[in-house]
């Protein structure tokens, strides 16, 4: 049986107090629940397997260093994503004053391998054609599509208007459509 989403809140911030009081396993309950998502959401902004798990720890460290700040006024994933923003938005930034020759491409590796040949070709165009729009509408279709998150938790997270989500979501996605129709 799957645990609600206001459980899983629930339990995370929980975790986060304990861990303010000094409770190290709670912070291990964190790694444990967000870890994977964490990873996925690096590779799908485009980091390489090896990044994502540099940049997963980097968010870790950033979390735990917020633990004696941390007041739980939104969903906790809200929280936890804005670090990992800030995290990725950091990363673009040092990529930018010293580009590396293989860095900036979409990882090709699946997070989620699905059966059947159809699916896993279907998950690399969608792989490919996220890498060709830009990083803003790419940010929105990752944290609502991938990650669940709403409008208004993301407009926390990318610190913009709801508005602004909206219509890079639907820019976002009409430009996915060009690259994933098929051409005749």
């Amino acid at each position: 049986m799957e645990m609600a989403e206001n459980d899983m809140d629930r339990l995370d911030v929980e975790a986060m107090l304990r861990v303010a009081r000094g409770d190290r396993e709670a912070f291990g309950e964190l790694i444990d629940r967000h870890q994977n998502a964490l990873l996925n959401f690096f590779r799908r902004m485009g980091a390489s397997t090896h990044e994502g798990e540099d940049l997963a720890q980097e968010t870790f460290l950033r979390l735990y260093s917020w633990r004696e700040r941390y007041e739980p006024k939104a969903k906790f994933t809200t929280f936890f994503y804005t670090l990992a923003r800030h995290v990725w938005a950091d990363h673009l930034r040092k990529e930018m004053r010293s580009p590396k020759t293989s860095g900036g491409e979409l990882s090709t590796e699946m997070p989620h391998p699905e059966s059947g040949s159809g699916a896993a070709e279907l998950n690399l165009d969608i792989k490919a054609a996220l890498a060709k729009i830009s990083e803003k509408l790419r940010s929105v279709i990752v944290l609502n599509v991938y990650h669940g998150l709403q409008y208004k938790e993301i407009a926390e997270v990318l610190d913009i208007p709801e508005g602004t989500v909206k219509s890079r979501m639907f820019l976002g996605l009409r430009e996915l459509r060009k690259y994933l129709e098929p051409t005749e």
